[in-house]
């Protein structure tokens, strides 16, 4: 069964195995998750758990926002997630989901909104190569070819440049490093998308890795 919580990406560390290696970490702080509501397949067709994590100010929740966190006895939440394919009859609404649901070694998919580069060349953006940059070459870091003559457009899909990042990304198989209950911190093993202090969503792995 899947599980998943709400974490705030706070910056990247470094911990030492006891063999001496080096393994650089992302560290996630999973604030209190509240559950908001379950979903069952009789009344929704599917299984699933809505959880929020951090409150938001009385002032910027909405008349049925606050009607919506009252019934599981919490402050409305800045961030909201539905955690799909659960185990409802484990949870109860206003139930606090904490990091102790993991434990190290698993593996889990981190899905966050990636960091904006703004408007970008093809080069950096498609990760496209460079011409010559001398004797005479007049192309450096063009788009290079726009497609054939005969249709007289350009086709959809065409790499150019453009804006860059702020899209929603997941990365898959990551592996826990550290599960730090006391403070509600995740130690998760390399990068994870978007900048600090940007929400990601932990969920178990779609599809784990077979250990060797």
């Amino acid at each position: 069964m899947s599980k998943g919580i709400l974490g705030r990406k706070i910056g990247m560390t470094q911990v030492f195995k006891e063999n001496g290696d080096v393994v650089p970490v992302t560290v996630i702080e999973a604030l209190p998750n509240v559950v908001l509501q379950k979903k069952t397949a009789e009344t929704d067709g599917y299984e699933a758990i809505q959880i929020g994590v951090e409150d938001k100010k009385e002032q910027r929740a909405s008349k049925p926002e606050k009607g919506h966190a009252a019934k599981a006895n919490t402050a409305p939440k800045r961030f909201v997630k539905e955690i799909r394919g659960v185990d409802t009859s484990e949870y109860e609404v206003g139930q606090e989901v904490k990091v102790d649901i993991f434990s190290e070694g698993e593996q889990v998919d981190v899905t966050g909104t990636s960091k904006g580069k703004g408007f970008q060349g093809v080069i950096k953006r498609h990760n496209q190569s460079r011409g010559p940059m001398s004797h005479g070459s007049r192309y450096h870091r063009g788009p290079g070819s726009m497609g054939a003559v005969d249709p007289a457009r350009v086709f959809k899909g065409k790499a150019l440049p453009g804006r860059m990042g702020g899209e929603r990304t997941t990365l898959q198989n990551l592996e826990i490093v550290k599960v730090d209950a006391e403070r509600n911190l995740l130690l998760i093993k390399g990068n994870v998308p978007g900048p600090k202090k940007s929400y990601v969503t932990i969920q178990a792995a779609l599809k784990a890795a077979k250990a060797k």
